[in-house]
This record gives structure tokens, sequence and C-alpha cells, in this order.
């Protein structure tokens, strides 16, 4: 059955999910002090504020993830 084929790649995936992580400490830090800084006191986070810093992060993962899948 094909739907639990998917399940088991989207279980996979959430298991390498913590490696691909730890690759990523540093840029993932830098957005999460991005967003702390720009949500402080009541301010909500609008888009685009911290874009500069998710797109470093997800350039991070998805390299760290096609070299997890070599």
């Amino acid at each position: 059955m094909s739907g639990s084929n998917a399940w088991s790649r989207s279980r996979e995936k959430m298991r390498l999910f913590p490696e691909l992580f730890a690759q990523c400490a540093g840029e993932a830090a830098s957005y999460g002090k991005c967003v702390a800084a720009s949500t402080t006191g009541r301010q909500e986070l609008s888009r685009d504020t911290c874009a500069q810093e998710f797109r470093a992060l997800k350039t991070c993962f998805t390299a760290a993830a096609k070299k997890k899948a070599k």
C-alpha cells in the first residue's frame, strides 16, 4: 500500500531532523536571535523581517539533507 510507504518516508525524515539541525546550529541560532529581537514586547513578527536568516537556515538544511541522502 503506497500510503504506508509515504508514512515511512516521513518518519525517516523526522528521525534525521535532529542531526540536520545540529549541522545548522549557527544558522538556527542566528534565525532564532532575529525572531526574538523582532518580537520583543508585544510586537508581532511580520513577513520578511528575518528573511535573510531564514534563507541561510533553509540553504543549510537543504545542503545537509543532500549530504545525508548520499
